[in-house]
């Protein structure tokens, strides 16, 4: 099993380990702090987290895999996030931090919980201790793409009441269900229906371009579909294994595959089968055809960005 080191989140005078509370739980935390606490688990388990394109290769099939759905980590604390509709959708509204959510999710590192009713201030809290956190700079309710927009953050507090306070708010709570597939998840089943080849490219895809212009849920299926254009996937399995990684809908992808094709960047060809109807092979075509890496290959289907 990969070996993690303890999440910590940034304070002004140093940091504040995750893993020093027991059983602990993150009420009404703003937009940046969820994001700081996202980032601190990325530090910790980087490969389980956001594994790396050659990380993924590895982990393909392999039994007892620390990026595995149902994976436990030892020295990775699970935290209880009972966070406000808005700070989650915030967050996930861009494709890389919502995946990486996703990952924790799936690992049961992060439980997170939907919060009715917003609270006087953000608490982590433990069986027997607890804080408030409170930012030490910038804008507390900013939505910048880094966790450095609000933190480093201050601790205001030792209670080791505050805990048991929050017992009756948590237990109401309700499970938020992510709508963005982790890494892992969806280059399993691009993988599993398609090939590595697919898998491969479509991973490219989404990591191609300026970490500055952060993407959302919908430009990560153009370029999956792009990848599996480019790949020759067949375009049913490629529709299904989207749909089994929890990416979108078969029709949600119907109207890609449309878009696409109006566009003249992808077309289909008929591969005739032993039995039954002939399938249809996605093919790349124009701009999409003749990229050579894939930032070119985000050019060709920039301008569907509203698709």
């Amino acid at each position: 099993m990969t070996r993690v080191s303890p999440p910590r989140l940034p304070l002004v005078d140093g940091s504040l380990s995750i893993g020093s509370f027991a059983d602990p739980v993150l009420v009404d935390p703003t937009r940046p702090l969820l994001a700081a606490v996202v980032d601190a688990y990325r530090d910790a388990a980087p490969t389980a987290v956001d594994p790396s394109l050659d990380a993924l290769r590895d982990a393909a099939g392999a039994d007892g895999d620390p990026l595995s759905p149902g994976a436990t980590h030892p020295t990775l604390p699970t935290l209880t996030v009972v966070a406000a509709d808005a700070v989650v959708d915030a967050l996930v509204g861009r494709y890389h931090p919502a995946s990486r959510l996703a990952a924790l999710a799936a690992a049961g590192a992060v439980d997170l919980r939907s919060l009715d009713a917003a609270q006087p201030n953000p608490v982590l809290a433990g069986e027997s201790d607890g804080c408030v956190l409170v930012a030490g700079g910038g804008d507390g309710d900013g939505d910048g793409a880094s966790s450095a927009a609000a933190g480093p953050w201050c601790r205001v507090g030792a209670d080791a009441t505050l805990r048991e306070r929050y017992d009756a708010l948590v237990s109401e709570s309700e499970p938020v269900r992510l709508r963005t597939p982790s890494r892992h998840a969806l280059y399993g089943a691009l993988a599993g229906r398609c090939g590595s080849a697919v898998a491969d490219e479509a991973i490219r895809l989404l990591d191609a371009g300026d970490d500055a212009e952060p993407f959302d849920r919908g430009a990560a299926r153009r370029r999956v579909y792009a990848a599996g254009a480019r790949e020759g996937a067949f375009d049913r399995d490629l529709r299904r294994a989207c749909e089994d990684a929890g990416l979108g809908s078969a029709a949600t992808f119907t109207r890609i595959k449309r878009a696409l094709l109006d566009a003249g960047v992808v077309a289909t060809e008929p591969v005739a089968q032993p039995v039954g109807r002939p399938r249809h092979r996605l093919v790349a075509r124009g701009a999409l055809a003749d990229a050579t890496a894939a930032t070119e290959a985000l050019e060709a289907v920039g301008a569907l960005e509203s698709v």
